[in-house]
């Protein structure tokens, strides 16, 4: 039996979080390559540090994409973060590109053959798991949201001139006091923020609690609340002047805050054929539309792919006790409103497009889809389609 009083914390990072500007990059390149060629093929690593930016990985596209593009989409990246700092500045930081040509022998197991009726395999083997419950309006674990809405919004004041104080690198964490299985308010909440070197702590504080009465609900803080902003301090020397950064290392970040199983890889930096990325978006695309179709309150789904192998060979729907329908019916049923090959789930979500680089912050779920495709896999258009076919 699950608990029903407990605490659960998540933490998110900032847009200019070294790790967070290694994702954005990452995926800058992969909407250079998708807005030449949707099918063009794209793997990028990127590593930052103190005034130097590293790109390293696989591509296959069009030869118009050359590496001047590509270091003009990391620099543009950078300085739309905000990075015009001594240590890391867009313009001054030395750029080194080792992207290099797909290997054959993946593109012959990815690939599609007409002529041998081979349909388009999966990129790799792997485990993706996609979640959704009802503690928030997004279907999202009530912890994770919060933490990143705290970091957009004072990303929105940076940007906009209200806060020039703060720098791009920040990070926040939410403890929720959870009672009857649902969050009711917060024990503890973490801010650290990069901000110049004139700013008082007074005035540091008082922007971020300003942002965490805006985002939390009326009445989940109050008196008993533990607040710490900055805890150490000061936070001048930040970003990758002050932290080395890779991409992929924030996957708890970019999912459910921990409140649900993660698969084995991370997203940025991977074109829509890596299942890594586009089937976990299919996961999480099924998982709420289950939870908005009123079939359970919690949802996980665990879907499982080998390279080269168009369908999955497997699919697990756990309801967690929460569901009005089998468990095994409902994995039927899935498989039948969705393709879940992954040519199949890359056309029913459009994601052979240039929508990625603004994924790489404040979390890829839980995100409001947008007019030209972007976020399509939160749209809840299958609601319909499930309970049909359950019916």
């Amino acid at each position: 039996m699950s608990r029903e009083n407990y605490l659960f914390t998540s933490e998110s990072v900032s847009e200019g979080h070294p790790d967070k500007v290694c994702d954005r990059i990452s995926d800058a390149v992969v909407d250079l390559y998708l807005a030449a060629d949707p099918y063009a093929r794209v793997a990028c690593e990127t590593l930052v540090t103190t005034n130097r930016i590293v790109l390293a990985g696989e591509v296959r596209g069009p030869e118009s994409i050359t590496s001047k593009a590509i270091e003009d989409a990391a620099r543009r990246a950078v300085r739309e973060i905000g990075y015009e700092q001594e240590g890391f500045h867009w313009k001054n930081a030395e750029f080194q590109n080792y992207l290099h040509e797909q290997s054959a022998d993946i593109a012959m197991g990815v690939d599609a053959n007409v002529e041998s009726e081979k349909d388009e395999g999966a990129g790799d083997q792997g485990i993706m798991f996609g979640y959704a419950c009802r503690e928030t309006e997004p279907l999202m674990p009530a912890p994770i949201y919060y933490s990143h809405r705290i970091l957009h919004e004072m990303a929105k004041a940076r940007h906009s001139g209200r806060t020039p104080e703060l720098g791009p690198d920040s990070k926040s964490q939410v403890t929720l006091i959870y009672e009857g299985g649902k969050p009711v308010r917060a024990d503890s909440i973490v801010v650290s923020t990069q901000h110049s070197a004139d700013a008082s702590m007074a005035r540091i504080e008082e922007i971020v609690r300003g942002v965490v009465d805006e985002v939390l609900p009326k009445g989940w803080v109050n008196g008993h609340t533990k607040f710490f902003v900055n805890p150490t301090g000061r936070f001048v020397i930040g970003g990758p002047d002050g932290d080395a950064g890779l991409t992929g290392r924030k996957i708890i970040v970019d999912t459910y805050g921990g409140a649900a199983p993660h698969g084995g890889g991370a997203f940025s930096g991977k074109d829509p054929t890596k299942v890594d990325r586009s089937a976990a978006y299919a996961a999480r695309y099924l998982a709420k539309n289950v939870v908005a179709a009123g079939l359970a309150d919690k949802c996980t789904l665990q879907v499982a792919y080998a390279i080269g192998v168009s369908q999955p060979l497997a699919l697990y729907a756990d309801l967690h006790g929460t569901g009005t329908v089998d468990e095994a019916d409902l994995e039927n049923a899935l498989r039948k409103v969705m393709d879940l090959s992954p040519r199949g789930i890359r056309e029913h979500l459009g994601l052979s497009r240039p929508i990625y680089e603004r994924t790489s912050s404040y979390g890829h779920f839980g995100r409001q889809p947008d007019n030209d495709g972007g976020f399509s896999w939160e749209d809840l258009d299958l609601v319909e389609p499930i309970r049909g076919e359950l019916s």
